[in-house]
């Protein structure tokens, strides 16, 4: 594995850890921030696999679009194209005033990127 990937699963990872911290905390959990790691962890395993892959990407945060460019390398990723429209919206969304993520879609939000997580690092060659 390449050095740069390496980085990148590394940061994927402390937003996984961030992720279920916020959804475990007692205190003041803030499940908005729980899906923005959610869609941090996601967005940092598709960059990844690009970068293992020496595909070129903008610097995005658009799920779809990077989710677009493993189509030749992992085609069958596409078919969680939805779910990333849906972690993107909850990494924007509820950064700002009027809308709230709460348990539920929290827990939404982490078995969504559970399920990708598990599917990106077996493409790696890692273990779940």
């Amino acid at each position: 594995m390449k050095p740069l990937t390496r980085e990148w699963v590394e940061k994927a990872e402390q937003d996984w850890g961030s992720l279920h911290r916020e959804i475990r905390a007692r205190k003041n959990p803030n499940y908005d921030a729980a899906c923005f790691f959610a869609q941090q962890c996601v967005e940092k395993y598709i960059k990844a696999r690009l970068v293992e892959a020496e595909i070129y990407f903008k610097k995005v945060h658009d799920l779809s679009y990077l989710l677009g460019l493993t189509k030749s390398i992992e085609p069958l990723w596409i078919s969680y194209e939805e779910e990333m429209r849906l972690l993107t919206d909850y990494a924007v969304e509820f950064r700002y005033p009027g809308a709230s993520a709460d348990l539920d879609i929290a827990k939404l939000a982490r078995k969504i990127c559970k399920s990708f997580r598990t599917t990106a690092r077996q493409s790696l060659g890692l273990k779940d």
